[in-house]
């Protein structure tokens, strides 16, 4: 087996899709880990708002996370009816596009994108923190350790959906689980004291302050709270990842990533105000996260408590792979409807949409240097995407029921109208809230992707209407181009390309540019009997010679002139290009050349000009006669 089939699997063939396809219980790892990640850094995120109130802030996580939870299930409902109405991906690019129109489906998924490459950032770089918090030696090598993560992920993802399924339910049920008894462990340790039950650890110590929680404060809480519902509409983008019954699997996956996140964001908070816990500084030495304090206070730092934060700190990490799943699939059907190149449809070695997949690796590793792999730094530009994702997903499926109808039209119209409200509302909050911060960030980047969608969609139109032929292929005769063959010395490449130049026309031009950089034979010497004479015995028109001493070292400056000279003065006649090259037979044989074909085929490209057509005439270094042993 070569090393690239271990690293990445055997090859797919087109046929095996179905194989590659998820259920219930391997959609929730796929598509929902963003999701379940999002209840460790939520809580943590509000309540870093409310550290200026210290304690007497613990007296407003219980609401605010009552309101986010109230806001998730409408969500649900919400996204619920869409998984129906869409069965092939009712991603809000889609919804929004069908049923609001072309641009605001672009500003769906424009939404979406940004939610996606941030929703890497932010998890990958709140794993580190989890690890850094069990951990504090840790703490220098967070970006490198980000890095390592995101290049992780990236590789598992190529090798296709079912692959990262498998390997992702492991932790993600682990997580469940751990996270379910340390909760259920804490209620009941509450309950039984009272409300106030003894930390096995004691998390550090805030002082209560005289404070007042402003409706300002309150709100950025809120929007920064709000990072818990991000993930939410995975499932929803992803459908056709599914087997079928495609929409019963999505249905039930949602619900179950739903129920667990309910859970989750409430017991935390539950726990937190119980126990005491309040957030710390992000970066700095001290650091601990949230649910490393409660688990710690709950259960200890014993061997549960590292498997507990294993677990946390695997699922944190890994829940980037949402994006990984979905990001990849709305850059294919953007570039289906001409909106992004079409390399984005093709897919990979293991039916992975590999384009997408490199280019969400690029971006958020640029995120994670530029922030240093802090995710408190990422925050204020996390929300926003996916708040305006889910306003432009459910007004669509607002107008997709009244155009529809049915028995059951005006109840469905009425749930995703709320919804629609809801997530608007909230949106204006966040942007509000963490406007100074970043969030004004947020929003450029999605006007710069709604721009650079139109463009290149604007770009495939005007292609597609310049190209456009219409009627039968046209065989009228046309002359023979002029043929131009750039030669540096008299060798065996030079004599193959023009060979294979009068085989084109019987107007050949042999270019010779003499830099003085090296010594050179001036062609012009023994051109008469090398070329001219074998021509003119064979009745051919022997290539005309043109050499050019460049008094500055130019290179592909005489060249281009020339040829640009030739092309004006026979307005009527293509000029062809012959360039010959040599063909190593290694790879890194390529090191030891300068690439001057390469160049001048690339500023012969930019020339743009209509009947200047470039040939390579390749000279293969194997067609070197072996040396004879006698």
């Amino acid at each position: 087996m070569s090393f690239k089939a271990l690293l990445f699997g055997k090859r797919l063939a087109t046929d095996e899709e179905e194989e590659e396809q998820i259920g219930t219980l391997s959609g929730v790892p796929v598509l929902g880990l963003d999701a379940l990640g999002s209840a460790s850094y939520g809580p943590e995120a509000a309540l870093t708002v409310l550290l200026p109130l210290g304690t007497l802030g613990l007296h407003y996580v219980g609401p605010l996370m009552i309101a986010i939870i109230v806001l998730l299930i409408v969500v649900y409902l919400s996204y619920r009816q869409t998984i129906g109405a869409y069965p092939s991906g009712g991603g809000s690019y889609t919804v929004a596009r069908e049923n609001l129109g072309v641009t605001a489906g672009l500003i769906g998924a424009a939404a979406l994108m940004l939610d996606y490459v941030l929703n890497v950032a932010v998890a990958t770089s709140a794993g580190v923190g989890a690890l850094v918090s069990a951990v504090p030696a840790l703490l220098p090598y967070t970006l490198p350790l980000c890095l390592l993560i995101l290049l992780l992920l990236t590789l598992l993802n190529l090798r296709g959906v079912r692959s990262a399924g498998l390997a992702l339910m492991t932790p993600a049920y682990a997580f469940l689980a751990c996270l379910l008894v340390v909760l259920g462990l804490g209620a009941w340790k509450t309950f039984t004291h009272d409300g106030a039950p003894p930390p096995v650890v004691q998390p550090p110590t805030t002082a209560a302050t005289t404070e007042m929680a402003t409706a300002w404060l309150l709100c950025h809480a809120f929007a920064n709270g709000c990072t818990a519902m991000t993930g939410v509409e995975a499932v929803s983008n992803g459908v056709p990842a599914f087997r079928q019954p495609r929409t019963v699997r999505a249905r039930r996956t949602l619900a179950i990533l739903i129920g667990a996140l309910v859970v989750l964001l409430a017991g935390i908070a539950f726990l937190c105000r119980a126990y005491q816990i309040t957030a710390t500084v992000p970066g700095q030495q001290g650091y601990q996260s949230i649910v490393s304090q409660v688990v710690a206070a709950v259960v200890g730092r014993g061997p549960f408590y590292y498997v507990t934060l294993s677990a946390v700190i695997a699922v944190l990490a890994l829940s980037a792979n949402t994006s990984f799943a979905d990001f990849p699939r709305l850059c294919r059907i953007l570039a289906a409807d001409g909106f992004l190149p079409e390399p984005f449809v093709r897919r990979g070695r293991r039916l992975a949409f590999s384009h997408g997949i490199f280019v969400l690796t690029g971006l958020a590793g640029v995120l994670l240097v530029v922030f240093q792999g802090v995710t408190e730094g990422l925050i204020p530009l996390f929300a926003v995407g996916a708040l305006l994702a889910f306003t432009m997903s459910q007004a669509g499926m607002v107008a997709h029921w009244r155009r529809e109808g049915g028995p059951h039209a005006r109840r469905r119209l009425v749930l995703n109208a709320c919804g629609a409200l809801a997530t608007a509302a909230t949106l204006v909050v966040v942007v509000v809230a963490k406007f100074t911060e970043g969030a004004w960030i947020s929003a450029g980047l999605i006007l710069a992707t709604l721009a650079l969608l139109r463009s290149t969609q604007h770009h495939h139109d005007r292609l597609a209407a310049e190209t456009t032929a219409a009627g039968p292929l046209d065989l009228s005769p046309s002359p023979a181009p002029l043929v131009v063959v750039p030669v540096r010395r008299w060798d065996a490449v030079a004599q193959s390309g023009l060979r294979f130049a009068l085989t084109l026309s019987s107007e050949v031009y042999a270019m010779q540019v003499l830099t003085g950089d090296r010594p050179t034979e001036d062609l012009r010497e023994c051109w008469p009997d090398l070329v001219e004479k074998p021509a003119r015995e064979r009745g051919i028109a022997p290539p005309k010679l043109v050499v050019f001493r460049s008094r500055y070292r130019h290179l592909f400056r005489p060249l281009l002139r020339f040829i640009v000279s030739l092309a004006r003065s026979h307005p009527g006649r293509q000029v062809a290009v012959v360039i010959p090259q040599v063909v190593e037979p290694r790879w890194y044989h390529y090191l030891l050349h300068n690439h001057t074909s390469a160049f001048l085929r690339m500023m012969l490209f930019f020339q743009g000009r209509q009947g200047l057509v470039i040939i390579e005439a390749p000279w293969y270094r194997s067609e070197v006669p072996e040396p004879d042993p006698g």
